[in-house]
């Protein structure tokens, strides 16, 4: 049976990402604002206004969870190039979903906002040196991250909720 909260599984984080897989997850991360607007933009308000889940956020709220998330990614990533193991502050991503600019925003400002802070952020994993992907912070509730480990998490984020989209899209043919 299809899996609505994990469409892909869910994420094991690896011990360490190979220095040959990286441009890969890269990659994927780069191509993500446009994939995500493929199948977001064409939704009607009422399609966005879908659960893809019981229980379980709008298909807008997804689309707006996404850079709200990759935001954080980066940030973490400057902060853990620029300071010694620092320790992240989480932040409660539910609480976020719930802001009326998640509830009821247009979704073209977060695939804009999407779309320039990927730019930004594979720029600078791409000019990172081999042991800067050996960096870490150190997350309240996970532990010490390292940047490798945390690209392979954001890879992972990005397939997990354009499959919430991909997955609600087929379920209700549209």
């Amino acid at each position: 049976m299809d899996d609505l909260r994990y469409p892909i599984g869910r994420f094991e984080r690896p011990a360490a990402v190979a220095a040959e897989k990286r441009e890969g997850l890269i990659a994927e991360i780069e191509r993500l604002p446009a994939a995500l607007a493929e199948v977001a933009t064409s939704l009607s308000p009422q399609q966005l206004g879908t659960h893809y889940r019981p229980e379980g956020w709008t298909l807008r709220q997804v689309v707006h969870h996404v850079p709200d998330s990759h935001m954080n990614a980066y940030v973490r990533f400057r902060l853990a190039l620029t300071e010694e193991e620092p320790v992240i502050k989480p932040y409660d991503e539910a609480a976020w979903a719930r802001l009326g600019d998640a509830l009821d925003g247009p979704i073209d400002v977060s695939l804009a906002l999407l779309n320039a802070l990927h730019s930004r952020w594979v720029a600078l994993m791409r000019a990172m040196t081999p042991p800067e992907w050996e960096r870490a912070f150190r997350h309240p509730e996970h532990g010490r991250m390292r940047l490798d480990q945390t690209l392979a998490v954001y890879a992972w984020h990005g397939r997990h909720h354009l499959g919430h989209i991909q997955r609600t899209r087929e379920r209700n043919g549209w």
